[in-house]
C-alpha cells in the first residue's frame, strides 16, 4: 500500500511541476502528459513475475534496470517538488522512498537476481 501511495505522490508531484512550466495550453500537456508518460514507462518496462505487480511484463526488463528506472522516477519527483518550492515535502518524499527501499531489501535482492 505504501509503495502505491509513493508512486501516486511521485506522479502528482511531476504533474504539479509540469503545470507550472507554462501559462498557456501547454500547461495541460505537461501536467497530464508527463505523469501519463511516466505511468506508461512504469507499467511497460517490467520484470517477469514481479510479486509487487501483476506478473505481466510487456517489455521484459532486467531487475537492476527496473530498479534504476523506479529510483529515477522517484528522484525526478523529488527534484520536481524541490524545484517548485515544496522543499520540505520534497525532502520528506525522498526520505520515505529511501526508508521504503531500505525496508524492502528482499525485493531489491530479488530484482538483482533477475
Amino acid at each position: 500500500m505504501l509503495r502505491f501511495l509513493l508512486e501516486i505522490t511521485a506522479l502528482v508531484g511531476v504533474g504539479m511541476w509540469g503545470w507550472r512550466q507554462a501559462d498557456d495550453w501547454l500547461r495541460f500537456v505537461f501536467a497530464f502528459g508527463l505523469p501519463l508518460l511516466l505511468t506508461a514507462i512504469w507499467g511497460i518496462f517490467a520484470v517477469p513475475d514481479d510479486p509487487s505487480r501483476s506478473g505481466a511484463a510487456p517489455v521484459v526488463t532486467p531487475g537492476p534496470v527496473r530498479l534504476l528506472l523506479e529510483l529515477g522516477i522517484f528522484a525526478l519527483a523529488v527534484w520536481c517538488l524541490y524545484d517548485i518550492g515544496w522543499i520540505k515535502f520534497s525532502l520528506s518524499l525522498g526520505i520515505v522512498v529511501a526508508l521504503h527501499y531500505g525496508v524492502s531489501y528482499d525485493r531489491i535482492r530479488w530484482l538483482f537476481t533477475r
